[in-house]
């Protein structure tokens, strides 16, 4: 299993047609955990059985597209992917909120 995180964006919509467009998406894709919106974009998390990494994150980048009509979802394009395999996904939820980024520095998490 991999977590999935994909982020789109694009021309500006109803926020009340995005949100209803990603409730039919959950309805559509059963391992969606959490969605997030606004007018001009969006977050969708969940997970994706796959066996290896390249698999599933081709499979990750042709979800919207495949689910835009049925779905109703706006025609916007994907601007973000994150695959991260089951262990690094728990570790990161099990481990307390790290550090900010420091521009130019490598540090520890």
């Amino acid at each position: 299993m991999w977590h999935i995180t994909l982020t789109l964006a694009g021309k500006p919509g109803d926020p009340e047609d995005v949100r209803r467009a990603l409730e039919r998406l959950a309805h559509e894709h059963p391992f969606l955990l959490a969605g997030r919106y606004a007018a001009d974009h969006a977050e969708v998390r969940y997970w994706e059985e796959a066996p290896n990494l390249h698999d599933a994150a081709a499979i990750a980048m042709r979800l919207w597209g495949e689910h835009r009509q049925s779905a109703g979802l706006p025609p916007w394009e994907l601007i973000g992917l994150e695959v991260v395999d089951r262990q690094t996904y728990q570790t990161r939820a099990g481990a307390p909120a790290p550090l900010p980024v420091q521009p130019g520095r490598v540090q520890p998490f």
